[in-house]
């Protein structure tokens, strides 16, 4: 039976996996509409504010699904060089900096919002910008756990998840 964290993270990435497939195809049915507008003089205006901010959180929400499953973006010559505890300490250490990183920039995108806020910068219209900028902080905040718990777990094994 898994425990009440497997099955909490079980959930997260389904939905994880949903929401990235939801977003990316609202992304290219109306990438595709606005194509088809501007083809027929027309276009939407308020489409490519949204369209970018769609590509910014699928791209985010993509990254953090590949730090989900270890297929991030690694440099595997380490992986080839060390093996066993020198391996585990060379994990450690690289997944330990990716943690700080994200935290870092978990940080510098809540200084981002706060600004964004308090300055009443409009994405459009009466969209504020800083409700597209929500993401930046979920990301790296997933981000920085799952370098975390990576940095003392084992490699994932193909076809283990």
């Amino acid at each position: 039976m898994k425990s009440l964290a497997a099955r909490a993270a079980g959930a997260i990435s389904t939905v994880e996996n949903w929401l990235i497939a939801i977003l990316a195809l609202a992304l290219v049915l109306l990438s595709g509409l606005q194509i088809a507008l501007r083809l027929l003089d027309h276009g939407l205006v308020w489409l490519d504010p949204l369209l970018r901010v769609l590509v910014i959180w699928v791209a985010l929400l993509g990254a953090v699904a590949a730090a989900r499953m270890d297929k991030h973006i690694s440099l595997e010559v380490v992986g080839k060089l060390l093996h066993g505890p020198a391996l585990r300490v060379a994990r450690a250490i690289a997944f330990g900096f990716a943690a700080v990183v994200s935290m870092v920039m978990l940080r510098a995108s809540l200084g981002l919002i706060d600004v964004d806020r308090e300055s009443g910068t409009m994405l459009y219209e009466q969209v504020p910008t800083w409700w597209a900028e929500l993401i930046l902080p979920l990301a790296f905040g997933l981000l920085a756990l799952r370098f975390m718990i990576r940095a003392f777990s084992p490699p994932i094994v193909e076809g283990s998840e």
